[in-house]
Parts: C-alpha cells; sequence; structure tokens
C-alpha cells in the first residue's frame, strides 16, 4: 500500500521534471544593457537576439517557431482627458485615469500577432499594443474605457513611444533570431525590460527577460541627481542664478 502511494505521487513529479526537461530555451541577449541620455541624444536601435535551444539540439518536426521581442519601459500613470467644443472653445471635458500604462512599449514578431497567437494567449503576456493591461481607474462602461485607450494608444504611437513591428523578427535555421527595435528620443529614463517570447502551434513555450538600463548623463545627470538628492539647495541654487540673470541682463540694458 505504501509503494503504490509512493508511486502516486513520485509519477506526476518525474512527469513535470520530462516535460520541463524536454521543452525549449531561451538565450536572449541585448547589444546595449545601458543607453546615456544627454542633451544631444536622438534616439537609438536596440538589437535583441539569441538562440533557442532545443532538447536533442533540432528544432521539432512538423512545427511554426515564432518568436517575439518586446521592449517595455517603467510603468507610469498617465491621465487622459477628452477635449470638446463648448461656445466655440475648446476646453477639457470627460478623463480617465490609467495606473500601469508603460511610458514605452514596443514590439517587433516574426509574424502578425493574431497569426502567432490567439486573443486570450495575446492578453496574457502583452502581445500588441491593443493588448496592454492599462489598468483604468474608473468603472466607467467597457465603450467609453475602450475608446480613452484607443486615444491614449494613437497618442503614444504619434510621439514614437509605442511601436509595433511584425514581421521583423529574423530567424535563421529555426534556432538563431534577431530584431531590431527603436527607442525613441522622448524615453524616460528607469528600469526597461526586453523581453523574448517562443510560440510554438500559438502556445508560449519559453520566455526569458533581460534588464536594460537607460539613464542621464554628464550636465543633465548631475541636475537631475541634485534636484531629487538636495532638493532644497537645487531650489535656492536656481532661485539664485535667475537673480543673477535678471540683474546682468538689466546692467547689460543699462549700457547699450
Amino acid at each position: 500500500m505504501r509503494a503504490r502511494l509512493t508511486a502516486l505521487i513520485l509519477l506526476p513529479l518525474l512527469a513535470g521534471m520530462l516535460t520541463a526537461a524536454s521543452a525549449p530555451r531561451l538565450v536572449p541577449d541585448v547589444s546595449q544593457r545601458e543607453i546615456d541620455i544627454q542633451y544631444s541624444f536622438k534616439g537609438a536601435e536596440l538589437l535583441l537576439f539569441g538562440a533557442i535551444i532545443y532538447p536533442g539540439g533540432q528544432p521539432p518536426a512538423g512545427k511554426k517557431t515564432d518568436v517575439v521581442v518586446v521592449l517595455k519601459g517603467p510603468e507610469q500613470q498617465i491621465r487622459m482627458r477628452e477635449k470638446s467644443k463648448i461656445a466655440g472653445i475648446w476646453v477639457n471635458a470627460d478623463s480617465l485615469q490609467f495606473q500601469s500604462a508603460p511610458s514605452f512599449y514596443a514590439l517587433a514578431s516574426s509574424r502578425p500577432i493574431k497569426d502567432i497567437a490567439d486573443e486570450r494567449t495575446a492578453a496574457i503576456y502583452e502581445l500588441g499594443i491593443n493588448n496592454i493591461q492599462l489598468s483604468p481607474t474608473s468603472f466607467a462602461d467597457t465603450a467609453e474605457i475602450t475608446r480613452f485607450e484607443e486615444g491614449l494608444a494613437d497618442l503614444q504611437k504619434r510621439q514614437g513611444l509605442f511601436v509595433q513591428a511584425p514581421g521583423t523578427v529574423e530567424i535563421t535555421d529555426g534556432v538563431l533570431y534577431r530584431a531590431h527595435l527603436p527607442l525613441s528620443a522622448r524615453a524616460q529614463v528607469g528600469d526597461y525590460t526586453a523581453e523574448t517570447f517562443l510560440i510554438q502551434d500559438g502556445r508560449v513555450v519559453a520566455a526569458a527577460v533581460r534588464d536594460i538600463e537607460v539613464r542621464k548623463s554628464g550636465l543633465e545627470r548631475f541636475v537631475a541627481s541634485a534636484a531629487e538628492d538636495w532638493s532644497l539647495l537645487y531650489g535656492l541654487a536656481a532661485v539664485a542664478i535667475a537673480v543673477m540673470m535678471g540683474i546682468a541682463a538689466g546692467w547689460i540694458g543699462r549700457r547699450v
């Protein structure tokens, strides 16, 4: 009896270990782990590349392999306001706040997302701009939330902060992959993640993440650090500089 109970306990564990051993694995990397932003920063292009390691060393026969890479920036709260024309004047009307909107989102895939994964899988892994979980704070009806979500996505696209590039991931021999993703000059500083998903038969079978740090450098970094770490002294120095510049401008004006 005890032997049967032991077998019943060990069989699921052994099955899980065999399944894990037979699953492919991703080994991703990125061309830049640290990106410095200076006053002349005009954006950057990141190369996301890596290898797919299969059990036995060979891709499975008869299975279509797809790769999706997502570059995501720090999350932030965003309040979207809708303008309305009242008495010939444009004023702010309805508004909606999102709790966890990514400050930057760029996706590249080997094929269009709709051809790779079903709607449920795409929603779970946030594959595609339309599947980003924005967490609205309002209990407004679905149509209103959708309207504001579409407005936010359109605004971020026009600013180069939301990018989607289907069909741009190159896969060589089913093993090596590479993709280029742009980082906008408007990108915020902070910790970014480069996520890679391996999808077979519409199912995510492997995933991996690499961290990227976007930071200010030079004078911009010093000013930002001073404003954050010594806010009082920074404020006093800013006021003193403004007063001195005003005095200098007045003196020059009287001399001219």
